[in-house]
């Protein structure tokens, strides 16, 4: 087995070029797609959106559906609110976004955001901006490895970490010392990676509870920052081939939520194209 690829020295990470992007988004690029309202946005727009919330001190929550969420939503109580929170909402899925140009749509060419896409540019930000950024999730010792490599690679940014194997229910003892870590930690940004729909249902149970920062559910984030999972090169995300590269890896926990799920999604995309085709 080989050992994990450290993080990119920061220097060289911010060499990287960003293309411009607009700083305000239009009505018309916030869609109803498979029954579900989300937003057609670039990582630079992700970004800046994690911005303005910050310099402004308000709480503002960032979801993001892929054809596993939507399928969750036909199927998990409670996960409906989550949404209904959300004041921007990625779309997690190169798929996603291939169907939302086949149904009209999408219009300027938007490609999926996920963590992965806007990483760098976040812990440049974070970084240079003194933020404190709190994780949520993954198993003991893994969130305080991720913490290690990226304080290694972004100093200036104040990271902590809490394991996700906690006890969630609303009111239990280790919930509420969970809470108080947040609260105690102000966070600027709170990433909460409990995998989905447990950190959707956490989040959407204990909003009204945590400070006010940026809340974005990213699943298995630190996951990837520690090395414990392996990340599919970012040309496989850009071609919509990331799924294939993830099935091969882990097939077990994989097979059904991309070979099966997507079956019942069927019936949402065909209203979806018949609207389409009612819009030309």
């Amino acid at each position: 087995m080989t050992e994990p690829s450290p993080p990119l020295p920061t220097t060289e990470r911010r060499a990287r070029p960003r293309a411009p992007f607009r700083t305000r988004r239009r009505a018309s690029e916030r869609v109803l797609l498979m029954g579900q309202w989300v937003d057609l946005v670039r990582p630079e727009e992700v970004q800046h959106h994690i911005q303005q919330a910050v310099t402004e001190g308000r709480k503002s929550l960032i979801a993001n559906h892929n054809l596993h969420s939507l399928y969750l939503m036909q199927r998990t109580p409670g996960l409906a609110a989550f949404y209904d929170r959300a004041d921007m909402v990625e779309v997690d899925s190169t798929p996603l976004i291939a169907f939302s140009r086949l149904a009209g749509l999408n219009s300027r060419g938007f490609h999926r955001c996920t963590y992965l896409d806007w990483r760098d540019h976040f812990w440049s930000v974070a970084a240079r901006k003194g933020w404190r950024v709190l994780s949520v999730g993954g198993a003991p010792s893994v969130g305080e490895t991720a913490a290690d490599r990226l304080r290694a690679a972004w100093p200036g940014a104040e990271i902590a970490v809490h394991h996700g194997f906690f006890d969630a229910r609303h009111g239990s003892a280790e919930n509420a010392a969970v809470l108080a870590l947040i609260e105690d930690f102000q966070p600027h940004v709170l990433f909460v990676g409990m995998g989905m729909p447990r950190q959707e249902l956490w989040i959407a149970d204990n909003y009204d509870r945590l400070p006010d920062c940026v809340i974005l559910s990213v699943g298995a984030a630190f996951d990837y920052e520690a090395g414990v999972q392996s990340a599919a090169p970012r040309w496989m995300g850009r071609a919509g081939i990331e799924w294939a590269y993830r099935l091969f890896r882990d097939p077990r926990r994989l097979f059904v939520r991309y070979c099966i799920e997507p079956w019942s999604l069927i019936p949402l995309a065909l209203a979806d194209l018949r609207a389409g085709r009612r819009r030309r």
